[in-house]
């Protein structure tokens, strides 16, 4: 039965590098050339610009800017025309792209043009895409990015999935080599995003500790990587009570990874992600369906970390960056963890379990931990999706940040804003005696939620400078929402890739 239980968990795993494997099928060549045939021609356009195209004649341009004009086409950002084609437009179809007022086209916005146009192009057609009205050589990559991100697919698990066949966009654009430099980084950073959406997707009984932590190796290695993973044995005699207890009711026991990236000799910038593969809430059960059957979502801070490294390493990125991923399994069973029961952290610190559902912030303790012991930072940022409170308090579009570090959090507000994946600073107190325990050092809950989270992780970082990102609510999409099909998001990746560089450079 073991052997056959461990053909079946490999199985798993070897279905979600395949999902990894699928997700790249947009091709996007950029050149100065003249635009050649094509089935469709799509032409991006500020407002109030007129539209043209390099070989066309006065009469055509005449001609198109005509037919716009009758369509009210003004060029303004998300408007979308197809035009009547005339016969000197050397395409079966033309689709003209309002992009806004020049000047004011923010990476965001060029993102947002680039998925919402990706549904409308069939696979199989020979299109060229026209990028010489707009001069910012950033924004013109960050609309193949959008493409890119909208593009993916999570189908590992579907029976008859539809086939998606390698599809070639052919860009004609201004400054070639500007336009590709930036689309690379973009490409890194797609890439980074599929990882942690792949790690988030993929279901509790296959996305088990050992599953991730050999699935994220396998992907990271091969980008000049180096990864540490500590068995269960081994985070039990590093003194890791509180990530092993999380997992001590489930036949996966506890793993941590360490990924770094060290693309500079500077200390090392640490992020912590929550790994922990599913949640039923442990003896303090969830007992909402529809909070239950999402819980594989619970690894998405540890992917984000993952994808992030992956992003960096994959752009060469001057920066020493590690990710720390514990990851837990919490599970009920005769030998899990019990309300009451007390766990001694990596660092020493006795914890209450007051609330066995609350298991987030005890992995993140020895992970906050192994980080500032092994590595020694310079900065630790952890991500996690921690807690209701947060979502009661902000909802799902901004995460909620918790600091004392004006530099930190400065810089991850602007990371946010560029990426729009936005945070809004909550207050770390004063709350005395919020996580004080009668029975150990501390307890593992307290009121406000996700103020006592935030907390609790504050005492594992010691002296370190530190920033929390509660992102409990910003996994995961119902259904398809901007540059983000429907499913895990990898909501962090774009942020901490941008903040790590920002950090990185303000540092220095």
């Amino acid at each position: 039965m073991k052997a056959m239980r461990f053909v079946a968990l490999l199985a798993g795993l070897l279905l979600s590098m395949q999902a990894f494997a699928s997700q790249f099928v947009i091709n996007h060549e950029f050149s100065q050339s003249t635009p050649g045939q094509a089935d469709i021609m799509v032409v991006f356009a500020h407002e109030n610009q007129p539209v043209t195209v390099d070989g066309w004649s006065t009469e055509l341009q005449q001609l198109v800017n005509a037919a716009l004009q009758a369509n009210d086409f003004t060029g303004k950002q998300g408007q979308r025309v197809d035009v009547a084609v005339p016969a000197e437009v050397q395409a079966k179809r033309l689709i003209v792209v309002g992009m806004g007022e020049a000047g004011k086209l923010t990476r965001a916005k060029a993102e947002l043009a680039g998925a919402n146009l990706v549904g409308v192009l069939p696979q199989e057609r020979n299109v060229t895409l026209v990028a010489t009205l707009l001069n910012d050589a950033n924004a013109i990559a960050a609309i193949a990015h959008g493409m890119d991100l909208k593009n993916y697919r999570f189908d590992t698990y579907k029976s008859k999935a539809k086939a998606r066949s390698k599809t070639t966009y052919h860009w004609h654009v201004a400054n070639q080599a500007a336009v590709t430099q930036h689309y690379t980084d973009y490409l890194a950073i797609a890439k980074g995003v599929f990882l942690a959406r792949d790690i988030t997707n993929l279901p509790g009984g296959d996305g088990y500790p050992q599953a991730i932590a050999e699935m994220a190796a396998k992907a990271l290695k091969p980008y000049g990587i180096k990864v540490t993973i500590l068995k269960p044995n081994q985070v039990r005699k590093a003194g890791m009570g509180a990530l092993y207890g999380v997992s001590q009711g489930s036949e996966h026991k506890s793993y941590l990874l360490a990924a770094q990236w060290e693309g500079s000799k500077e200390q090392p910038i640490a992020l912590v992600g929550k790994g922990n593969t599913f949640d039923t809430g442990g003896y303090n059960l969830k007992t909402s369906s529809a909070s239950i059957v999402r819980m594989q979502t619970d690894k998405a801070g540890g992917g984000a970390v993952l994808g992030t490294v992956m992003a960096l390493a994959a752009q060469q990125a001057p920066v020493n960056v590690v990710a720390v991923v514990p990851l837990s399994h919490n599970l009920i069973s005769g030998s899990a963890l019990l309300p009451g029961d007390v766990v001694t952290a990596g660092d020493g610190t006795t914890i209450e379990v007051v609330n066995t559902d609350a298991e987030g912030r005890l992995i993140l303790a020895d992970g906050i931990w192994y980080a500032r012991d092994k590595f020694k930072p310079r900065a630790i940022a952890d991500i996690a999706t921690l807690t209701g409170s947060k979502v009661g308090a902000l909802g799902n579009v901004y995460s909620a940040v918790f600091s004392e570090h004006d530099d930190i959090l400065a810089t991850m507000k602007q990371a946010g804003e560029t990426t729009e994946e936005l945070v809004w600073e909550l207050p770390l107190g004063p709350y005395p005696g919020i996580i004080s325990s009668h029975l150990a050092d501390i307890k593992n809950t307290g009121s406000p939620g996700a103020q006592a989270g935030a907390i609790f992780l504050q005492h594992f970082a010691k002296d370190t400078p530190w920033i929390h990102i509660d992102m409990a609510g910003n996994a995961f999409s119902e259904s398809p929402r901007g540059i983000h099909p429907a499913g895990a998001n990898g909501y962090g990746v774009r942020l901490l890739t941008e903040w790590v560089k920002l950090y990185s450079a303000q540092a220095n």
